[in-house]
């Protein structure tokens, strides 16, 4: 059996390689049930989450993630998400591969959130705005400048501090980077906006919105959290990395038809419509986008298929 690193991962698999992977999957489907949840109490801290997501090919590989989500492991100087991921041998059942699944995982939503800015961003889309500096940042920004021609990334943190210390690492990758306090004037500025935050109250307002603007949601993904306000939701055509997921999970979409500002019916389309050519993504260079990600068990699937697929070559 094999062991796949999170180094591993990134060698083999280059950020547009993983979105072609992630296209190839949503156009042909796999199996994913629902993934199921399970709390586990614990004494003196926040309970913690145990995810199982399984996918499988009809005749072919099968898979699933294993992951904790344990909110009090920020005291313990450790991630709060954690998790690896099984592969199983399409005709034996046998385990063939276990992956690193912080960093599939992380590697697979930046590609799903590249994935939908290649339908949903404009061509010559260049100036990325980033809100958020965790983890997901810099595989964000590479996803991105892997479908568009990205030349300046602007960072926002609540603490300027760190935007300015990730601006100087996004610098030694080629692009034009500064990290910002004044939120509202970057986005006003910004042709793509990827928020990635844990964010419970709104951080990006519709009003700051210019023309064409293609706004990408990559945190808030228990209902209680958002990123954006419902201005930005009745502003942009909506698009979600799956109809089922964001519609009962993702904050920003959940919290805006709870306050009837849109209608389930204003969600337009998701990642298998749109690779499957079944509904359209930009429709002209001044509308405005948004794409919300909550995370699909494909996603993983077909990362992980991709990454040993290539390490066989």
């Amino acid at each position: 059996m094999r062991f796949v690193t999170a180094e591993d991962i990134d060698r083999s698999v280059p950020p547009r390689d993983m979105v072609e992977a992630l296209r190839r999957w949503f156009a042909k489907g796999c199996e994913t049930p629902l993934r199921s949840h399970f709390n586990m109490e614990r004494t003196g801290e926040d309970d913690a989450t145990l995810l199982i997501m399984p996918s499988w090919e009809k005749d072919g590989a099968a898979g699933v993630k294993v992951a904790t989500v344990v909110p009090g492991n920020s005291s313990r100087n450790l991630p709060a998400v954690s998790g690896i991921y099984i592969l199983l041998d399409g005709v034996t059942g046998q385990p063939a591969a276990v992956l690193d699944g912080s960093r599939l995982t992380t590697r697979r939503t930046a590609a799903a959130s590249a994935l939908a800015a290649d339908y949903l961003a404009r061509k010559d889309a260049s100036h990325l705005v980033m809100v958020g500096t965790g983890a997901m940042a810099p595989n964000l920004i590479a996803a991105h400048a892997s479908v568009r021609p990205i030349k300046k990334v602007t960072l926002w943190n609540r603490r300027p501090e760190k935007a300015v210390t990730l601006a100087r690492e996004v610098e030694l990758l080629g692009f034009e980077a500064s990290g910002t306090d004044d939120l509202e004037m970057a986005c006003k500025t910004a042709d793509i906006i990827s928020c990635a935050t844990l964010s419970t109250e709104p951080l990006v307002r519709g009003a700051w919105l210019p023309d064409g603007v293609h706004v990408d949601l990559v945190g808030a993904f228990k209902p209680t959290m958002r990123e954006t306000d419902d201005d930005v939701m009745k502003k942009c055509r909506i698009f979600v990395d799956s109809f089922d997921g964001a519609s009962a999970e993702g904050g920003d979409v959940v919290q805006a038809i709870q306050s009837g500002a849109i209608s389930k019916n204003d969600i337009v389309g998701d990642l298998f419509g749109l690779t499957r050519e079944q509904v359209k993504g930009r429709l002209s260079e001044g509308e405005c986008t948004v794409f919300k990600s909550v995370g699909h068990a494909l996603e993983d699937f077909a990362a992980a298929v991709s990454v040993v697929e290539a390490m066989d070559k």
